[in-house]
């Protein structure tokens, strides 16, 4: 018996659908996630999962959230809709800490909530491509893996430029500048505002002024994901880039996670900011953002911006959650510190902000430390540097020294 394509039963026209699908290949960060759960060696060090530990190898819940949520569970008297802008009193209160002052913006200044700061990549990356001629998006390598998939997912073009210099340790600042002059009017370059992951490499003073001058000259929109402030130089000097490029540039788009300095990363809290060359053009802009938010997730998650909220509506819980940011941010500089002493070949990190750091590793030799000294990092030579403890300093050390590269 013929069976029409009329006839066809729809179980089969499903099948034939998800046939086209073709395999992807598996995120390698998780994969080594599953491969150190599995490691049954008691002296083990994890430095490939990008989440902040304390020296007993914890990720714990800060004492300003908890007081928050107990607030939250004792006065919350709905768990109702806020709409696609999500709770527009967490943006408010966020925008001085990430902005300064902000009357010399605001009016041309416009923000929403959004599922952590990935979301808020995504978001900015969808209002990109709705504007005429999608402009190409350039950015540094290396970079967090997901930022180019994210742009490219919204359809935008990708174009890659030199950051890092491996060989040194250093941001390879020439070559940068040289490549992004081959960029054209209107593209989009997306920048770290601090704590660059997976380098921990930051621009001097000097330098972001250069390239502030860069981007006037060929008219490029800076996109400044900013997801670790405080954990490098302090929440005021780790805003200090974002806020000159604000000052400086007539657009600009800031995403920015809450999910590392509230460690909130279950609850995906972040924001998204775009600035418009005037007034006129924000209502505009934030019709489309709302639009956009429907479509992806039609309203953020509430729980946990509610609790960012309580914390910066209340003097002494903001005090609270200062305090302790600044004591994740004293371990990490005191470990930075500690693997520089410890190892010459590593002095390029004390001056470097953050989690993160490259180190001078081959893939091959990653593989070895993972074989047979329960070392795991991703194959590039990235490490979480608050994975290490004060008590595994030493012996990382010893262990990667036969292996850096410089």
């Amino acid at each position: 018996m013929i069976v029409s394509e009329q006839t066809r039963s729809p179980a089969a026209a499903r099948v034939a659908l998800l046939a086209t699908l073709e395999r992807q290949p598996a995120d390698a960060l998780l994969g080594l996630i599953g491969l150190y759960r599995q490691d049954p060696r008691p002296n083990k060090i994890d430095l490939g999962v990008g989440v902040y530990r304390n020296d007993a190898g914890e990720t714990p819940v800060m004492r300003a959230i908890k007081a928050a949520e107990h607030r939250l569970a004792d006065q919350q008297t709905t768990k109702a809709y806020l709409g696609a802008e999500g709770d527009a009193r967490f943006v408010e209160l966020l925008a001085p800490i990430v902005f300064g002052p902000v009357q010399a913006v605001e009016s041309c200044l416009t923000g929403v909530q959004t599922p952590g700061g990935t979301g808020a990549l995504r978001l900015g990356a969808e209002l990109v491509a709705r504007r005429s001629g999608k402009p190409t998006v350039w950015i540094g390598t290396p970079t967090w893996p997901n930022h180019a998939p994210i742009f490219r997912e919204a359809g935008l073009a990708v174009r890659e430029h030199p950051f890092f210099d491996a060989a040194t340790g250093t941001i390879d600042f020439a070559v940068m500048t040289g490549a992004l002059k081959q960029a054209a009017a209107g593209d989009v370059m997306l920048l770290h505002g601090c704590c660059h992951n997976p380098t921990g490499a930051e621009l001097t003073q000097a330098q972001w002024e250069a390239l502030i001058g860069l981007l006037t000259e060929r008219r490029l929109t800076p996109f400044i994901d900013l997801a670790y402030q405080g954990l490098g130089r302090g929440l005021e000097a780790d805003a200090a880039a974002t806020r000159a490029l604000l000052a400086a540039m007539p657009e600009a788009i800031v995403a920015y996670s809450c999910d590392k300095n509230l460690g909130l990363y279950r609850d995906r809290v972040g924001a998204l900011w775009v600035k418009t060359a005037d007034a006129d053009a924000i209502a505009a802009v934030r019709d489309n953002l709302l639009v956009l938010a429907r479509s992806l997730w039609s309203m953020p998650p509430d729980h946990g911006a509610a609790a960012v909220r309580e914390i910066l509506e209340d003097a002494a819980l903001t005090a609270l959650w200062k305090a302790e940011l600044e004591e994740m941010r004293t371990r990490i500089a005191g470990l930075r510190t500690a693997l520089s002493l410890a190892e010459p070949r590593l002095s390029a990190l004390a001056d470097q902000g953050g989690m993160f750091a490259m180190l001078p590793l081959t893939r091959e030799a990653v593989l070895t430390l993972r074989t047979e000294h329960g070392i795991y990092m991703a194959d590039s030579g990235r490490i979480n540097i608050a994975g290490l403890r004060s008590d595994t300093v030493v012996p990382f050390v010893a262990a990667i020294g036969p292996h850096l590269q410089r």
